[in-house]
């Protein structure tokens, strides 16, 4: 547009000129003859001269646009540069943080191989059926054949890492929504049989094999926790402790060194035992509870069959959680001159337990819920937390997932082949 005024400006300016020479010649007696072909004469020049002016416009007109290109191309050439500093910059810092959280799940890894070690070392140093066995007969009198290929199953179980992990989840109540999750451990013999706890801790308890699955299923539930971290699941595991892990003085300083590396797991992973086992603690598993708790990791109880409980001294040892099954609960509940109240706490409503309880910031949590009713009953004792079939079944842990949080399987073989030889 702007080409096309400026040409049509200059070639009004050239018929103006050419008119107007044309004019003077005419006047000066010249003849219309002159006058015509000077006028033609002017207009031919004043075209050379506009396509000279034109050709000379759209050169400058070419210079600009190139420089405007140029221009342009080296605003993108820096541009370019900067993102592309801006790219490298990023990919060092993703280069550093996978390198960072490689490590640091590298050094996880070999930290907890080291508790399994230890743990395999521990179960060498036991006596074992085996070393007995050149009187064969006197271990007959004390294991019938069933057990002792009971114990040999336990002990090719830890071997071959054939110890699965279920989860059984915790729910709110009235909402009944997954807040927590119980990890119990299932042992599979040879032909991929379960073996339930009732089963094999029989003869698992009194050879001292009990830690042994306790920690195995310890290590199964901090790689779930980290696995569920990843998804952004914000849910915790209840797992359980032996007592005679709080109390090994070789096993115990490894452990809490490895919790006070990763106390981002205190939020998640909670500590329970039994009612029987807490109330027999000792000195040593109290200072070693009281370390964990400084690291900021709950404890809860469960197997409570006894409501009449010191609850300053679980507040004192941080348990957060205490576990009644429905049954106990409420068949703890009795009519008292026309009121409900709790056995061997007459004075107090039944209703009020939970709350006494909560004041001591302990929730109670009503397991074994199997019925619709029992529902409704311990929602009448302001019960907060229900777990049970009703609820959901412990389930296994998909294959593939276990094989990812599976423990070095090779350290408890060669204790065991070695505590043989």
């Amino acid at each position: 547009m702007r080409k096309a005024v400026v040409g049509l400006l200059l070639g009004a300016s050239y018929l103006s000129i050419s008119l107007t020479v044309a004019t003077l010649f005419w006047r000066a007696g010249a003849g219309w003859a002159v006058g015509s072909a000077v006028l033609i004469g002017m207009l031919g020049l004043a075209a050379g001269v506009h396509n000279i002016i034109a050709r000379n416009m759209a050169m400058a007109e070419m210079r600009r646009e190139i420089e405007s290109v140029r221009q342009a191309h080296r605003l993108l050439a820096d541009q370019l540069e900067s993102t592309d500093a801006a790219l490298q910059t990023l990919s060092d810092t993703l280069h550093e943080e996978t390198a960072y959280a490689t490590e640091a799940l590298a050094s996880e890894v070999r930290m907890l191989e080291d508790l399994v070690a230890r743990m395999g070392e521990t179960l060498m140093r036991q006596p074992s059926a085996p070393q007995r066995a050149p009187e064969a007969f006197a271990a007959a009198d004390r294991m019938d054949r069933r057990e002792a290929a009971l114990l040999e199953t336990v002990r090719e179980a830890l071997a071959e890492n054939r110890v699965d992990l279920y989860l059984q989840p915790v729910v709110s109540l009235p909402q009944r929504r997954t807040v927590f999750y119980e990890g119990f451990s299932r042992l599979r013999d040879r032909a991929g049989r379960i073996l339930m706890p009732a089963e094999y801790l029989a003869v698992a308890e009194p050879e001292g094999l009990v830690p042994a699955i306790d920690n195995l299923l310890l290590f199964r539930c901090v790689q779930i926790i980290r696995r569920l971290a990843k998804q952004d699941r914000k849910v915790g595991i209840f797992c359980n402790v032996s007592l005679a892990s709080l109390g090994d003085e070789s096993f115990f300083p490894q452990f809490l060194d490895f919790l006070s590396q990763n106390r981002d797991l205190s939020g998640a992973l909670i500590f329970e035992l039994g009612q029987a086992a807490f109330e027999s603690r000792g000195a040593t598993e109290s200072r070693n509870m009281a370390k964990l708790a400084d690291l900021g990791f709950r404890f809860s109880i469960d197997k409570v069959t006894d409501l009449e409980l010191d609850l300053q001294d679980l507040a004192r040892a941080d348990v957060k959680f205490l576990k009644v099954s429905a049954e106990v609960l409420l068949s703890q509940v009795l009519e008292v001159e026309g009121r409900m109240a709790v056995r061997g706490l007459k004075d107090l409503e039944a209703a009020d337990f939970a709350s006494m309880v909560r004041r001591y910031n302990i929730e109670v949590v009503a397991e074994k819920i199997e019925a619709e009713r029992e529902v409704i009953d311990v929602l009448e004792l302001d019960v907060a937390y229900g777990q049970g079939h009703l609820f959901g079944e412990p389930r296994a842990i998909r294959e593939a997932v276990l094989a990812e949080t599976a423990p070095p399987a090779e350290f408890m073989r060669g204790a065991l082949r070695r505590r043989r030889a």
